[in-house]
């Protein structure tokens, strides 16, 4: 614990809790900095926070969540960044437990939410299937893909802060890119408490971009993965077609042809889409 420590929380019309947040961080971690990064509150969060002995970065309208994360992020002095949310559903007392685990060598430690700490049991379910597909692309074991309470070496996490998005879900971009880069990460089980005050998430809005974004992730650093079931699917489609036709009508159709072409297609596509990436990615200069 002797490292310097930046504790970030995003908040956005948090007054009624953030307070409390901070002070049970300044209890356990009476020497980190606390940044509290004001989204555009209506209410008295920047004031409630700045009481309580916060560093506040105000926005002046809602830029997102993610748009929060890089403001912290930037702004942040310590070697270690630990994120978490401000609305009272991580526990302070979990943050030494994450660091504990990040001087064994990891470059991230996440907070894995159990089942009864998921919000409801479609976001359970939605998350379980997030999971799932980002396992498949990075080729790692995902347990929470979109848990808000990390801690990360500051250094690896700034390489990233042009991939986050404004919005939600900066867990699962990060997550996915420190898988890809071959950052070591670590799963820490974790009890997340009942929120204060009302969600931000949209359930369908917001899912869809988490969506969006596992695939985009998954694109830029591993496209051959979502390329290879797109053209198995071509391919057999095109196969079984002509079996069809041929044993049918004895020929072969215009539909096989294109079917078995787009196939080829789509894999030359996703080839180069590797090869692009590779060029791409660039190790940053402490790593030659």
């Amino acid at each position: 614990m002797s490292r310097n420590i930046s504790v970030i929380l995003p908040a956005k019309n948090e007054a009624p809790v953030v307070g409390r947040v901070i002070t049970a961080i300044r209890t356990r971690l009476p020497e980190a900095e606390v940044i509290v990064v004001n989204d555009g509150s209506t209410d008295g969060t920047a004031e409630e926070a700045r009481q309580a002995g916060a560093h506040v970065i105000s926005h002046p309208y809602s830029m997102g969540n993610g748009a929060a994360i890089k403001s912290g992020a930037r702004a942040a002095r310590g070697e270690v960044l630990v994120f978490m949310d401000a609305d009272g559903q991580h526990d302070p007392a979990d943050i030494p437990r994450l660091l504990a685990r990040l001087d064994e060598g990891y470059d991230m430690v996440v907070g894995a939410r159990d089942g009864g700490s998921q919000a409801s049991v479609g976001r359970g379910v939605a998350n379980r299937f997030y999971n799932w597909l980002a396992s498949y692309m990075t080729g790692h074991r995902i347990d929470d893909l979109t848990s808000g309470l990390r801690a990360a070496r500051a250094h690896r996490f700034r390489e990233f802060l042009y991939l986050l998005p404004n919005g939600f879900s900066y867990p699962t971009t990060s997550t996915m890119a420190f898988f890809r880069a071959g950052y070591p990460v670590a799963y820490l089980p974790i009890v997340a408490a009942k929120r204060v005050g009302k969600s931000h998430v949209k359930i369908l809005k917001d899912g869809m971009r988490f969506l969006l974004i596992i695939f985009k992730i998954g694109t830029l650093y591993s496209p051959l993965k979502l390329f290879a079931p797109v053209v198995l699917m071509q391919a057999l489609l095109g196969l079984g077609y002509y079996a069809y036709t041929f044993v049918a009508h004895g020929r072969l159709s215009l539909a096989t042809i294109f079917l078995l072409t787009s196939a080829v297609t789509t894999f030359l596509i996703g080839l180069v889409s590797e090869q692009i990436t590779q060029l791409m990615y660039r190790p940053s200069a402490e790593d030659k």
